[in-house]
């Protein structure tokens, strides 16, 4: 079967009197049969070029689907007279959200059984579930589209019936006055950025919700919540450097909205409430890495803000958690997570100790102010996720939960996990997270697979997979490179890894890549990468660079035409993007976006063996990205490798819905890299 081969049809691009030629610009015609066409033949052509895999790809996802447990749930937390569990029921692909009165011994009542709401959908997602103070009403979203455009709907818990209120476009979150009548809700505008907050009154039309604030600046986008303490509510308005926050009590819905800290270009503050202050974590008086600040309710403007938790050159301060007598902190040290806690009757303070050389650690749910009991999170590359409970005044840690890996193979003794330092081309050193079974030998013949990411200050953690085993248990090294353009080693490794120093976020991929070859991890007939979104364009980036440094590619839902997505402000998401990639419209950002973009610097070379994937209502990266990316590959490379393209007709960037549906397209994945490998 030949590739597909698609039309060329000429679309000059002018900007700054720069003019580029796009013939695949005619795919973004959603509607235009053609484009269909093509992506089912390219869908096609995949399926038949990994026909001879088929029987492996089943063995890989009832390999992965054996190792979790189906009749799983998760750890019951107690919130306002309620027990509150989600759990899932065998041979089922969706959960089940349900309470207990007062004690887990009670019976169960059941909230919400996703199974039913999703019979005869392609893709069906639940967005969130929220229920009233008095524990009678509740409200649920849903997607049914794979857009995360969500429609809310109300259930009357006493009764069980689906009330007739419905609210359409929105982004899925509800908030519940304290009143047990309202709520606040987001709607998104064409662009699917989220805009608007509105105010329903239940057993109302939603075309006579109240308009609460209107977020008119199209690099900001709005979120809306309510405090720990469940006395106020907050509608927080953010860009990528800065923050605004206005609030109303809880229990006065028609209340004038307060502003906490009016926005500043480059002031990023969130707010939580406790007692009659606001703490607030923000980068204020030049904090790069955040400190902790409070002030009183009656006056919460930043001339008011007094520092609780100093700013430090070396420890980024990722979050906090506030109880009565003790203040808890997620830092970053060094790239590594720890936890603090700081007594606030004594002003002592410890860490809790964590031993692996790579890990993730976060401060879990904790609903209640008045407690001396912390709820932890912990995971490793070799360690199952775990909840534990920490006694903050004993000093004592009870596991509550960890995350069973069944099928009986699984010890995590039979794996090795490494952190170590790569050298870049500017002198940083770049962190790498690996993982290996212990049989696998470190040599030039051993496949290593690296991801990476690098961008919006998001940091990919070392922590465990299920779904990786499968990958280890075949001989293959995994490995994290965390680069610029996230926050492993602080805002700065954030800073010098976006806008016009973007490409560090590349190189230091490259050099990674290179050093783990150099100490002979792998060659490069045995490297392969995978990135997606943003991680896309780093996978899109690096085969430019350096096409022969990789045997191996698999670009998921990957942001590739840089340039015209960021021209185009009618695109979903554009304009909130600008404080990430640089604004276009200005030549200084035009020409470096040009300069990395991948779409626009393909050439005629060889590149190494690629699957590229998407979805077709993908509203992060539309769908035509990696569709035009993938034809003008099989135009101009030059070389007899694989370049496979496969599209979910059915969903958006998350792909596949339901619990182990995306399990295929994990198997699809490690099919190809098997096959690759064995091709070598």
């Amino acid at each position: 079967m030949k590739p597909p081969k698609a039309k060329k049809t000429e679309k000059i691009l002018e900007v700054h009197g720069d003019r580029r030629i796009d013939n695949y610009f005619w795919m973004n015609e959603r509607e235009n049969p053609a484009v269909t066409q093509y992506l089912e033949e390219e869908n096609a052509y995949c399926d038949f070029m990994m026909k001879d895999t088929e029987k492996f790809q089943q063995e890989l996802f009832e390999e992965m689907k054996s190792r979790y447990k189906e009749d799983d749930q998760s750890l019951p937390y107690f919130f306002n007279k309620y027990w509150y569990i989600v759990r899932f029921e065998t041979g089922k692909e969706y959960p089940v959200f349900s309470r207990k009165f007062e004690t887990l011994e009670n019976e169960e009542e059941i909230l919400l059984d996703v199974n039913i709401l999703a019979e005869g959908q392609k893709f069906f997602e639940v967005g969130s579930v929220a229920v009233s103070m008095d524990n009678k009403l509740m409200t649920f979203s849903s997607d049914n589209m794979g857009r995360r455009i969500y429609t809310i709907q109300f259930k009357n818990l006493e009764t069980g019936e689906i009330l007739q209120d419905q609210i359409a476009n929105t982004t899925g979150k509800a908030v519940w006055a304290n009143d047990n009548r309202h709520i606040f809700y987001i709607r998104k505008d064409k662009n699917l950025r989220a805009f608007q907050v509105y105010m329903h009154e239940l057993g109302t039309d939603s075309s006579q919700d109240v308009l609460v604030f209107h977020e008119k600046d199209d690099t900001f986008d709005v979120n809306v919540f309510k405090s720990k303490s469940l006395e106020y509510i907050f509608i927080s308005s953010s860009s990528t450097v800065s923050d605004e926050q206005r609030f109303i009590p809880a229990d006065q819905v028609l209340a004038e909205w307060k502003i906490v800290q009016p926005r500043t270009k480059d002031l990023e503050y969130s707010v939580e409430h406790f007692g009659d202050e606001f703490y607030i974590i923000t980068n204020a008086d030049k904090a790069t890495n955040f400190k902790i600040v409070k002030t009183k309710l009656s006056n919460p403007g930043i001339e008011n803000w007094k520092d609780v938790i100093p700013h430090q050159k070396e420890v980024l301060l990722e979050g906090f958690e506030i109880f009565k007598n003790y203040l808890v902190l997620e830092e970053r040290k060094e790239g590594l997570l720890q936890i603090k806690i700081i007594d606030s009757q004594n002003n002592t303070s410890h860490y809790l100790p964590f031993s692996d050389p790579t890990y993730t650690a976060y401060i879990g749910l904790n609903l209640e102010f008045d407690t001396e009991k912390l709820r932890y999170g912990y995971t490793s590359l070799t360690q199952p996720s775990s909840t534990f409970e920490y006694d903050m005044k004993q000093r004592t840690t009870k596991l509550l939960k960890q995350q069973e890996v069944l099928g009986g193979k699984f010890l995590a003794e039979n794996y090795i996990s490494e952190r170590i330092w790569a050298k870049a081309r500017d002198g940083k050193k770049v962190p790498i997270s690996l993982v290996y079974h212990k049989d696998t030998k470190k040599s030039a013949e051993t496949p290593l697979l690296l991801y990476g990411y690098g961008s919006y200050g998001h940091t990919v953690d070392a922590s465990f997979s299920n779904v990786r085993l499968s990958i280890l248990d075949r001989g293959f090294i995994y490995a994290i490179a965390h680069i610029r353009g996230g926050e492993y080693l602080g805002r700065e490794w954030y800073e010098d890894g976006k806008l016009l120093h973007k490409k560090n976020t590349f190189f230091d991929f490259i050099d990674a890549a290179k050093f783990l070859v150099e100490e002979n991890y792998t060659s490069p007939k045995h490297l392969y990468a995978m990135g997606g979104s943003a991680g896309g364009l780093l996978m899109g980036a690096v085969v430019n660079y350096e096409p022969e440094l990789f045997n191996g590619i698999v670009a998921q839902v990957p942001f590739v035409d840089v340039v015209t997505t960021m021209l185009d402000e009618e695109i979903p998401l554009t304009t909130g993007e600008f404080d990430e990639w640089g604004n276009p419209k200005k030549k200084n950002y035009y020409d470096y976006m040009k300069s990395y973009s991948p779409y626009d610097n393909v050439e005629a070379k060889n590149y190494p063996h690629i699957l590229i994937s998407t979805g077709l209502h993908d509203s992060q990266v539309q769908y035509w990205e990696p569709a035009k990316w993938t034809a003008k590959l099989r135009e101009l490379k030059t070389d007899s490798h694989l370049l496979l393209f496969k599209t979910d007709m059915s969903s958006g960037h998350g792909g596949a819905s339901g619990r182990f549906e995306s399990l295929k397209e994990d198997a699809l994945e490690y099919a190809f890299l098997m096959k690759v490998e064995k091709l070598t």
